[in-house]
């Protein structure tokens, strides 16, 4: 059974991050860690005991193709209803919309929980929350009134559409048309991989359409942002006819069963009603609002099911009697946990957790600091550091994930790749994360393409020395473990500091070379970004070890000691790898491949 972890989210929370001190903003001031606590403990309750036992029975039954429409899993509709009952929709969201706002963090840790306990269910409100904050930001004063009230309620739902079966992610290469009437379009165009593009939990969806008004030049300047309800919207918000857009089939697909993922058809017949969001030739840039938004969800989702997977482990092997350890008795058994190797594999998914949650926690909360920090130089440093982090959160907490529920299977052993006992569901179900809203590839490329090379390096820099400042003010702490965790963190900061510099220079020369270590550059920034929160992590607990919950922080001070031990080296064949410029990538030719 899936157990919210709560307390570690509250730990990260209110001891390493401190964000009660967001409360000092005027938006944010009924903001505590009291509240926080109130919703967290709320949102484990609704995780654990309504989303939590459909998991398994929607990865089985699925979400189901029908003329009329998709069909959602049994037992879906009555917990999305609970869902709205319960407020959640409008965690976060503007208030002018009826949204309660909390603070970004917040958001991302409670949906931590709803992912872990059932990814598929998640998808659906975590594209409707995009979708609204990308219609606050850039929709008509007519617009937000028409639409924002009912997705924020979550009595309608949003969606993304943006990939065309001939481009994948070249955006540029968007083929669907928009063409003016009067004072609105039709869109003609068919869009594939659109999660929860159609289903029979609400009313209503509206489709966030990327096309290109009749006319636009090519590329990416050519691109607009569309709204296509599925059903149009009269002036008093009231629903009116079907629109011309249609489900044509659900994917197939290796994991997320119960999540419907549709080819939609706009413009079979007189073209799909749509209204233009913002200025023409401006889409792409709108859509990136979302497209950002859900990068910072789907990093979480990474550790989300790696944390499931990791408390399936876990129960596992504190239950399976096999073997004897060698320092057992001949003719001992013991539960698999003793023996060596499987703490091993076990502590791997419980440090790789723990560290991709303190990383997007303290990524979101850059954000926070961005809207509501005290002065503009606060603000600014702060959204170019939340900016610099996306990729990374992204790229390394999914990759990652996959790497724990891998693991999970193996501390199964032979019953791991039996679809009954669970595991291998987490397996297939995080699979998609590292592709979903640009592969690791894209989020390396971005990561050095854009972040690194806009400022040459600035915001890295910063927080490179940032890593470094924190790290040596701790100073030599009593507890080995966390000494252990802090040197190893600093020489590790050490090893980023010189590969950035390594990559800067490639990249000012030879940037088709810097692509080629791309990735491993984004890895090692998760590596070391993970090793430093770890160690400021472990140098709190250090100092907590003796009080009412002496488990919970030694265990803290363990895992980052075992993180700096066991994956933390990492770190030096990253940078080497970056450090050598990519010639091993760029001087072999593609025939040969």
């Amino acid at each position: 059974m899936y157990h919210a972890p709560v307390r570690e989210v509250r730990f990260v929370l209110e001891e390493l991050l401190g964000a009660r001190s967001l409360a000092a903003s005027a938006a944010l001031s009924d903001y505590s860690d009291e509240l926080a606590q109130s919703v967290l403990e709320e949102a484990a309750r609704f995780a654990e005991t309504v989303l939590e036992p459909l998991n398994r029975p929607g990865d089985v039954e699925g979400a189901r193709w029908t003329a009329d429409g998709v069909v959602t899993a049994p037992g879906f509709r009555e917990a999305y209803r609970q869902f709205v009952a319960g407020g959640w929709p409008a965690l976060g969201a503007a208030p002018d919309f009826g949204g309660q706002r909390v603070p970004r963090v917040l958001v991302t840790a409670v949906s931590e929980f709803w992912a872990s306990a059932n990814l598929a269910f998640k998808l659906g409100p975590m594209l409707t929350y995009g979708a609204a904050h990308a219609l606050e930001l850039c929709g008509s004063p007519a617009q937000k009134q028409r639409y924002l009230h009912k997705m924020v309620s979550g009595e309608w739902t949003g969606t993304m559409v943006l990939t065309e079966a001939h481009a994948g992610s070249d955006l540029g290469q968007v083929r669907t048309r928009g063409v003016p009437e009067g004072g609105h379009f039709r869109v003609f165009g068919q869009k594939i991989f659109i999660t929860w593009g159609d289903h029979d939990l609400t009313d209503n969806t509206l489709h966030m359409v990327l096309g290109r008004i009749d006319g636009a030049p090519p590329g990416v300047k050519g691109i607009s942002l569309f709204i296509v309800p599925k059903f149009l919207v009269s002036p008093d918000g009231s629903l009116g006819r079907r629109n011309d857009v249609r489900c044509l089939s659900i994917e197939h697909k290796l994991g997320i069963h119960a999540s419907p993922t549709c080819v939609l058809a706009f413009g079979e017949k007189d073209g799909a009603v749509a209204e233009l969001v913002g200025e023409p030739g401006r889409g792409l840039e709108y859509m990136f609002i979302m497209m950002n938004s859900a990068r910072l969800a789907v990093g979480s989702e990474g550790y989300a099911v790696g944390e499931r997977a990791f408390q399936r482990a876990a129960e596992w092997a504190r239950t399976r009697i096999q073997g004897s350890p060698p320092v057992a008795a001949a003719t001992e058994r013991v539960p698999i946990i003793h023996h060596p190797d499987v703490k091993r594999m076990l502590l791997t998914m419980k440090a790789q957790t723990e560290a991709s949650r303190a990383l997007t926690l303290y990524g979101a909360f850059q954000f926070d600091i961005a809207e509501h920090g005290a002065d503009a130089a606060l603000r600014d440093s702060a959204q170019a550091r939340g900016e610099l982090l996306t990729p990374i959160i992204k790229g390394w907490c999914t990759e990652t994930g996959n790497e724990v529920a891998a693991v999970g299977v193996q501390v199964h052993g032979g019953m791991g790749f039996i679809e009954e006992t669970g595991a291998a569901q987490y397996v297939r179900d995080v699979r998609i994360t590292t592709i979903y809203e640009g592969t690791t590839g894209i989020q390396s490329n971005d990561l050095i393409g854009r972040k690194l090379a806009r400022d040459r390096g600035a915001a890295m820099s910063a927080l490179i020395a940032d890593m470094d400042k924190e790290l040596r003010e701790l100073g030599s702490l009593g507890d080995e473990h966390a000494e252990a965790a802090r040197r190893a963190a600093l020489e590790a900061v050490t090893l980023l500091g010189n590969a950035t510099r390594s990559l800067l220079q490639t990249l000012a020369g030879r940037p088709e070379s810097a692509l080629g270590v791309s990735v491993p550059y984004l890895k090692l920034c998760g590596y070391v970004s993970g090793g430093w929160l770890l160690a400021k992590s472990a140098a709190i607990a250090a100092r907590s070890t003796s009080g009412t919950e002496r488990e919970f922080y030694t265990a803290k001070v363990r895992t980052a000691a075992f993180y700096a031990a066991y994956l933390l080296p990492a770190a030096h064949a990253l940078a080497r790898v970056v450090e050598s410029g990519g010639a091993a990538v760029t001087a072999t030719d593609a025939a040969l491949i």
